[in-house]
């Protein structure tokens, strides 16, 4: 079972649990995996102790019970679609001792039986009054009616591309789970069948222990506990079922009954493992057997929703906290620089545009940092020949909210000189023309930079870099780059929320946000900007979305054109196609800049920085294997 863009939907299962009454307990499985098949659900976890009820106490040791579980079971199997995995928890009988395990189920078949390894016996748990631990019982299979089942803690389950690993409740909370293991060798899917009673704050800790779990082992976790209907003699259950992957809750259900279904994406898991290779580091000396399971299912499945910016968080409250430690982290980077290479001043060019206006800022909060007299900060604003009225005038209110003086350095009568020397006509504007006011800007910042003993800011973004959209040994180059690992849809939040706290700055930053991106290098006739960057490339908003699962995930170009359909419904496909094209092609053939960047500190997981993140031939054939037509 592979599927084609590496999406299976999963899902974790609760109902009223009947302490005692196996019998009603099997009626309430079969009624939620009739509803999984509808969903076309391809793994399915219980909770632990599932026939029975985790305060079913001593009735465990009733025979009559178990032997009524394993006739269930056999009806059980026979239900079961043949798309389908199904782990449910029960009692097992093994030489005169009791487990509590795992049974691991798909059509006709019971695949493997996995025992609980950690029976916790403190407080309000005795689980070793009933059971036995599993943790040593490895290469054991034992007959059921006539068929060898493996029986152990030693079983990975394989549906192709997905491998599966089972944890029961307590086996989570030790210090070295068997997910650690399992992970190491291969699983990247864990279930964990389980009965937690509820008090106060262990949720939150319960939530946080599985987010963890999957980050770490970079996997998917499948966590169930049983809930309303254990007794609550002295005890309240959670009923809480999550499914992470990777540090990420994909999916939460506290105290609900029925299906919680989420949707884990193996291709991210596997591209992750293979870049993020020193946590499969570690001593490994656990062996197991692979359980081959053959599920009679072809898979194209995608998810219904996508998120268009994954670059911003989605709580506002924490977006604004992320934001603010962005910005310090930015203010840092430079503090240091300064620090270290005994710096006051810094020189900085000013555009009134979005890029501009974050480095200024970190500059100034660099400063604060330092306890330097802003008149250190050395800003010049060097209009051309396109050089807008609102864009000065977004400098100058900017500057003004500051508390920043400036100086303005037109360029036209260099640029127009430097034009002529070449022969270059005034009226053709292409890419000379645009360029030649790019790096003259750059010579007046450098030479500037000398006079004063300063550092030259540099202000390019992440996305700017991606695309190679900046004009090369012109606004390319500087002595420090602050935005360059921060995406051009995230400047847009971080200017935002920081004018939320200062308040002073909003009319100026809410200006600068509803300018038009543009490098401004073309005339226009009427006083609107004429060249307007998103027009040329495509929207930023695409750009930054094929950037993160490009690099982030490593995804192929065909799914990541998937995923953009789902997260832009509202966008033309065709527009979306001919936008990540461009993408891919720039991505690709303006390495040579990147190759040689200035230094730049890295504030979040993307980074194209050449000494870090990012190794590539500057020379690469842009028509590669990544980019052919399918």
């Amino acid at each position: 079972m592979i599927s084609k863009y590496g999406f299976y939907k999963v899902a974790t299962a609760n109902f009223i649990t009947h302490v005692g009454e196996v019998n009603k307990n099997y009626e309430e499985i079969v009624k939620l995996i009739k509803e999984a098949k509808k969903e076309n659900i391809t793994l399915l976890n219980f909770s632990e102790l599932t026939f029975f009820g985790y305060t079913a106490q001593d009735l465990f040791f009733h025979k009559e019970l178990i032997d009524e579980e394993l006739v269930l079971l056999k009806k059980l199997i026979k239900i079961i679609p043949s798309s389908m995995v199904v782990f449910v928890g029960g009692i097992f009988s093994y030489l005169d001792k009791l487990y509590n395990v795992a049974f691991v189920l798909t059509s006709n078949n019971i695949l493997g039986i996995v025992p609980k390894s950690y029976l916790p016996n403190y407080n309000e748990f005795y689980e070793k009054r009933w059971f036995t631990s599993g943790l040593n019982l490895k290469n054991i299979n034992i007959k059921f009616d006539d068929v060898e089942v493996p029986f152990g803690t030693d079983l990975i389950f394989s549906l192709g591309e997905m491998k599966i690993g089972v944890e029961i409740c307590e086996d989570l909370w030790v210090i070295n789970p068997p997910s650690n293991s399992l992970s190491l060798n291969g699983a990247n899917v864990i279930v964990n069948l389980s009965a937690s009673n509820e008090y106060i704050g262990k949720r939150e800790y319960r939530k946080e222990l599985v987010k963890l779990q999957s980050a770490k082992n970079y996997c998917a976790y499948l966590y169930c506990s049983s809930g309303f209907g254990e007794s609550s003699q002295d005890l309240v259950f959670s009923g809480h079922q999550i499914i992470a992957s990777c540090g990420e809750i994909i999916n939460e259900k506290y105290d609900e009954l029925g299906l919680n279904i989420g949707i884990i994406d193996l291709n991210k898991i596997s591209n992750d493992r293979i870049k993020y290779k020193t946590a499969f580091d570690c001593e490994n000396s656990d062996k197991y057997r692979y359980i081959e399971v053959n599920l009679n299912s072809e898979i194209s499945l995608l998810p219904e929703e996508v998120d268009p910016y994954p670059f911003i968080l989605k709580d506002e409250e924490q977006r604004r906290k992320r934001s603010l430690e962005i910005i310090s982290l930015q203010a840092k980077g430079l503090a240091t620089r300064l620090y270290n290479s005994n710096f006051k001043d810094v020189v900085i060019g000013i555009s009134g545009g979005l890029d501009s206006t974050l480095a200024l800022i970190v500059i100034v909060e660099a400063y604060k940092m330092l306890k330097i007299d802003f008149s250190h900060i050395h800003v010049l604003t060097l209009p051309g020949f396109a050089t807008s009225e609102k864009t000065l005038k977004n400098v100058k209110w900017l500057l003004r909210a500051l508390g920043l003086d400036y100086k303005k350095i037109p360029i036209k009568d260099l640029a127009t000189k430097h034009l002529k020397d070449l022969s270059h006509p005034l009226d053709l504007y292409d890419v000379a023309y645009e360029n030649a006011q790019a790096r003259i800007r750059t010579l007046y910042l450098m030479d500037y930079a000398n006079m004063v003993n300063g550092l030259v800011i540099g202000t390019g973004d992440l996305s700017e870099l991606a695309l190679g959209f900046a004009t090369y040994n012109g606004d390319h180059m500087s002595m420090y780059g602050v935005n360059a690992s921060v995406p051009k849809t995230l400047i847009k939040i971080l200017l935002k929320d920081y004018s939320y706290e200062k308040l002073v700055l909003n009319n100026a930053i809410e200006n600068i946000i509803n300018t038009p991106i543009s490098p401004e290098l073309i005339p226009s006739s009427s006083k609107d900007i004429a060249q307007k960057t998103e027009q040329i490339l495509g929207k930023y908003d695409l750009h930054d979305f094929f950037l993160y699962h490009f690099i982030r995930n490593s995804f192929r170009k065909e799914k990541i054109y998937e995923l953009a359909k789902i997260a832009f419904k509202d966008v033309d496909e065709k527009y979306i196609k001919t936008t990540l094209d461009t993408f891919m092609k720039r991505f690709f053939t303006q390495q040579f800049k990147r190759s040689c960047l200035p230094d730049g500190v890295k504030v979040g997981s993307v980074s194209l920085s050449p000494r870090g993140d990012l190794r590539l031939a500057s020379d690469l054939n842009f028509i590669n294997s990544i980019n052919k037509e399918k």
